[in-house]
């Protein structure tokens, strides 16, 4: 019988004996048991054990669980399998995050009966209608996802969870934890209470956060600049503010427009009176001014009238537009056309319209007369840069889809390359980068200038309310603080970031970072200590959690009224406080010996080793991790390691739950089974690119791994002789020195986080290893039989720590063991082998060389007859490797010997060929080549190639006066001999 575990399927022999199908559902559900019952991945200290702890965020169970979650969650568990295999004692833990309004927002729409929310619940997640009662209640909606989607799908999965540390952040005695945290954070100074902008949800009335977010998580607060013109209307001195985000422009102002269809009122805004849209006097609302709304005012009454610009004193003319977007800044809009190509646009089409300007009681030989106004120099442009930009894209209207990248493009410019001209005074010659802010605030400072916060794109709330940028009187972390900054760095600077790249994401976080408001006025989680109308908000309460995760299963044990303060600093600064951090002083009257207990614990698991997260939290919650980490415990405690992951597609779209585009993880589990599920998703990407479910593939991949229980199934039911190991041939050491590289490839792939790589060099790359063995051996040999079990043993351990449950069953049956017992794999020197590597590299290359030339020629070979160069061309290959690749050194060198000066021309060429073979090799193969008697290992490799070819094979050396009816044997070069093909 063929014993074979290549990428085809075929087996020699008569009758196979009876064999154990593939069928995950049984299996897995055999080893979750097994697992279950043993306790087997509760982790408890063991002095003679290292300890890796890994983490993930915990999940937030506003919803179910689907295919996209799955890869988070499975890669750290792949990483905490492959520790365990290297015998670490590995935690694994995994919490429940409940804070803030998202669940809460979930129950109100479940209660209303909203149709969106209903949908999502029984059409995307397959609540039972009869089951929806339970979720009626906050906890009991966290609950029921909890335990029917995440707990059940991460045990499906076959996570290797300590579940007795579980706990939601809603929990008494975590909210202890919490509270001990910012008590702390608030006496050193690094929380205070002021006037920031935040995002709020109009809707809820309340702020919010990005995990609070359905749409709009990037946005940005922009801060506008708001010119203060001024008008009168019926009498009364009014303000017209008008928002740029180029204050410099201001000089430039040649006119303003409003739209005359949107609704406009007077104001009173911080004493006076302003004319502004509906929905700007609600943003100034919002932004902690005091505003009464006084009349409704129709836009017509300002159209046609003019407006002072408060800078230069001049008066311009208010123009009707419908493209003014009154929900967008203040609804008025100044127009800067020698500068901006879009205002240029709408100012020349307005001058063409005057029947629409008659419409208004303007008179169109007034909108004529407006010229724009340069304002600054730029090379590459004329005097009107605008002007020039618009001509040149070849723009003829407003509605040109070049029009905002020609905008955008000479913003650019501007803002790096223009100078402002003479009429700026102090400001001119300037250009406008270094400028800009100077300018702004000595306008701001004199009252001519204001501000409004805007986002640069819409932003919707989970609960479906608007969210608009408030100014709220709140409590903030203080982010910006130089210390504190400096310490987050010093934590970067020490952290093994995966990628390596991302190490300046987090500078660059740190950086810009400022005050980041930390409380909610409600939702679940902690009160605020020393105010408890307030929450403390979900990307604040999950910094330093990782540390409860060490102490959460014996903590249930202590009464949540002895978890004061002196009971944390106990737990984490020691009896006398005296291991807090440098510079930082903790006072215990009397250390809590509970703590003292529970800190041997902490300590034994401290440092968290790698943390696995999304790459989109690098700008919150993960630098936030390395922020508070930073504070409060030494730099020996702080995060070692970071892994960012990227996002899913689903047949090549992103996932929506709202849209019902997800694949539930239980489905995908009943249909494929968790081992395919977990190694297409680890197999198909690194974890930090983005990955796309596509059900073909993935049904691919169930088809790759059944194949591969069959083979091992044969390898299993193998009986292998006594002695066999001594039977090895050149094929089979050829086989098992490629096991040992591919176990170097996986080992160092899998400590970088490679998923892909690790399990592309075990699986797939061997089997084309273990395809060219077979067409080389008779696998039926004894040592064929060793080395197949070997290489079988080998395997499994490397693809354990994706494919647990097959890679378990199938070591248990070969070994009588499970994989999880035995070690991750370690290369054994007795079986590396370059030089043999090498020659059978030799052997498939040749075999390539009669394949292509029979091709090319359309012959189907008698005789194959091979060439192997002349002892002069081996001896010009030596000179190359001694000398090194620089074709004058060697040619050098070669002249000294004189049977080579004569070959002249020919030494040169061959020269230039082996350099280029040198470059492309190491040393050890380079050594390697230099050993081998390249004519043995043809003749050695003669029946397989004669097998191979169905053809007679003769093997010459070109020196040796060889049969040479073609004239090919001139042709031969070191370890490419020539090929004559009959």
């Amino acid at each position: 019988m063929g014993v074979l575990l290549g990428s085809q399927t075929e087996t020699v022999g008569m009758t196979a004996p009876p064999r154990e199908t593939y069928e995950p559902g049984e299996l897995e559900r055999k080893w979750r048991t097994r697992w279950d019952e043993q306790g087997r991945y509760e982790a408890d200290p063991q002095d003679d054990e290292d300890s890796t702890f890994i983490t993930v965020p915990y999940p937030y169970p506003s919803g179910g669980m689907h295919i996209g979650h799955v890869r988070t969650f499975t890669v750290p568990d792949v990483y905490a399998r492959y520790r365990r295999l290297q015998g670490d004692n590995v935690l694994f833990p995994l919490g429940w995050h409940v804070t803030g309004t998202p669940i809460v927002g979930a129950v109100e729409r479940l209660k209303e009966g909203e149709a969106e929310q209903l949908s999502v619940l029984q059409d995307t997640y397959n609540v039972p209608k009869d089951e929806l009662e339970q979720l009626e209640t906050p906890m009991g909606y966290a609950r029921y996802f909890i335990e029917n989607h995440y707990k059940k799908g991460f045990k499906q999965l076959g996570l290797s969870v300590d579940w007795r540390r579980e706990f939601t952040t809603n929990d008494e005695r975590y909210s202890k934890f919490i509270t001990w945290q910012y008590e702390t954070l608030r006496e050193r100074g690094l929380l205070e209470k002021g006037l920031n902008p935040v995002n709020y949800c109009t809707n809820e009335q309340q702020p919010v956060t990005t995990h609070d977010l359905l749409e709009g998580e990037d946005a940005e607060f922009q801060e506008f600049t708001l010119v203060k013109f001024e008008t009168e209307i019926d009498g009364r001195d009014v303000v017209a503010p008008m928002a740029t985000l180029r204050p410099e422009t201001v000089r430039g102002v040649t006119n303003a427009y409003v739209n005359p269809d949107a609704e406009y009122v007077l104001a009173d805004v911080d004493g006076e009176t302003w004319f502004a849209s509906s929905e700007a006097v609600e943003k100034f609302e919002l932004q902690a001014r005091e505003v009464e709304v006084r009349e409704t005012i129709d836009p017509a009454e300002i159209i046609g009238e003019r407006v002072t610009n408060p800078v230069t004193g001049d008066e311009v003319l208010v123009l009707p537009a419908d493209f003014v977007d009154a929900d967008n800044a203040t609804g008025v809009v100044m127009s800067v056309p020698a500068h901006s190509p879009d205002d240029y646009v709408a100012l020349r089409e307005a001058k063409a319209d005057d029947e629409r300007m008659r419409e208004y009681g303007i008179d169109p030989d007034d909108v004529a007369a407006i010229d724009p106004i340069p304002i600054l120099k730029i090379d590459g442009y004329g005097e009107i840069p605008a002007r020039d930009a618009v001509q040149s894209a070849g723009i003829e209207s407003s509605d040109d889809p070049q029009l905002e990248d020609v905008t955008a493009d000479l913003y650019q410019d501007e803002f790096h390359s223009g100078e402002l001209l003479d009429s700026y005074g102090e400001f001119a010659g300037e250009r406008i980068e270094d400028v800009r802010e100077r300018f702004r605030d000595h306008y701001r400072d004199a009252g001519l200038f204001d501000l409004l916060y805007e986002f640069t794109e819409e932003v919707v709330c989970r609960c479906g309310g608007d969210v608009e940028v408030a100014q709220e009187d709140t409590w903030f972390l203080r982010y910006s603080d130089e210390e504190w900054s400096q310490k987050a760095h010093d934590a970067v600077a020490q952290l093994e970031a995966i990628p390596e790249s991302t190490a300046e994401q987090y500078d660059h976080t740190i950086d810009w970072l400022e005050e980041w408001p930390c409380i909610r006025n409600y939702g679940l989680g902690t009160r605020l200590p020393w105010d408890e109308d307030f929450v403390i908000e979900p990307l604040s309460d999950s910094t330093i959690y990782m540390s409860y995760y060490t102490i959460a299963h014996r903590l249930q044990d202590v009464p949540p009224e002895e978890m004061d303060r002196a009971f944390f600093d106990t737990l984490f600064y020691g009896a006398d406080g005296d291991e807090a951090p440098d510079g930082v002083e903790v006072d215990i009257e009397e250390p809590n010996e509970t703590a003292l207990e529970l800190r041997e614990e902490w300590d034994y698991w401290y440092p968290v080793d790698f943390r696995c997260s999304g790459n989109d939290l690098i700008q919150n919650h993960l630098t936030f991790y390395l922020f508070h980490h930073a504070e409060l415990f030494d730099p020996e405690d702080w995060p070692q390691g970071i892994t960012v992951m990227g996002m899913g597609l689903l047949e090549g779209k992103k996932m929506s739950s709202s849209k019902g585009h997800v694949v539930l993880p239980g489905e995908a589990i009943e249909e494929y089974g968790a081992d395919t599920v977990r190694f297409f998703l680890l197999n198909s990407s690194e974890p930090w690119q983005d990955f796309d479910w596509r059900a073909d593939q993935v049904a691919t991949t169930r088809d790759q791994l059944e194949r591969f229980w069959s083979r091992a199934q044969d390898v299993i039911d193998t009986d292998v002789p006594d002695g066999a190991r001594d039977e090895l041939q050149h094929i089979d050491r050829w086989l098992l020195s490629k096991l040992q590289a591919t176990i170097r490839e996986a080992t160092e792939s899998m400590d970088r986080f490679e998923t892909r790589s690790a399990s592309q060099a075990a699986f797939y790359q061997f089997d084309e290893h273990l395809t060219w063995y077979r067409r080389r051996t008779d696998t039926d040999r004894p040592g064929a039989k060793w080395a197949l079990r070997e290489v079988l043993r080998t395997r499994l351990g490397l693809l354990a720590p994706f494919v647990p449950f097959m890679a378990n069953e199938l070591h248990e049956q070969l070994e009588g063991e499970p994989v999880e017992d035995a070690a991750w794999p370690e290369p054994d020197p007795a079986f590396e082998s370059t030089r043999t590597e090498v020659e059978e590299r030799l052997v498939a290359d040749v075999v390539d060389d009669i394949a292509d030339i029979a091709d090319v020629t359309d012959t189907d070979p008698e005789t194959i007859r091979l060439y192997v160069a002349a002892d002069w061309k081996q001896t010009v290959f030596e000179e190359v490797v001694e000398t090194g690749p620089d074709v004058g050194a060697v040619m050098g060198e070669v002249m000294q010997h004189e049977s080579l000066r004569e070959k002249g021309d020919a030494v040169n060429d061959l020269a230039q060929e082996m350099v280029s073979v040198v470059r492309e090799r190491d040393d050890a193969t380079l050594r390697a080549m230099g050993e081998i008697d390249e004519q043995s290992v043809y003749e050695a490799a003669r029946s397989f190639l004669a097998r191979e070819f169905d053809a007679t094979v003769e093997v010459y050396a070109e020196d040796g006066d060889p049969h040479d009816p073609g004239g090919k044997a001139g042709q031969a070069e070191p370890f490419r001999p020539a090929v004559h093909i009959e």
